[in-house]
């Protein structure tokens, strides 16, 4: 049996925000709805001082790649879907326990 991670790193641009409070207000509970919606582990990451650009981190453990690659491709149409954002790129990877 071979355990499968994934990631993915969206890099998101923010609407109207003037603040780092603000860009809490916006990027919270996002990372909250990946967290809940997919069981992924789900965080903001990359440079947290720009208050209109973003990058959020998730992660995610499956038995078999493509289970890994569904979750992922869930979480970037949930990404791209939100109002307040836009999705500006993702970079994804895909490895195995038996990779070296």
């Amino acid at each position: 049996m071979s355990v499968f991670t994934g990631t993915l790193t969206a890099d998101l641009l923010l609407g109207d925000v003037h603040s780092l409070k603000e860009k809490r207000a916006v990027v919270k509970p996002i990372v909250a709805e990946l967290r809940r919606r997919f069981s992924v582990a789900a965080a903001e990451v990359g440079d947290p001082d720009l208050h209109r650009r973003v990058q959020v981190g998730v992660a995610t453990v499956a038995g078999q790649a493509a289970q890994v690659g569904d979750v992922l491709d869930a979480c970037e149409r949930l990404l791209a879907e939100r109002p307040e954002v836009t999705l500006l790129s993702t970079h994804r990877q895909l490895s195995s326990d038996t990779d070296q």
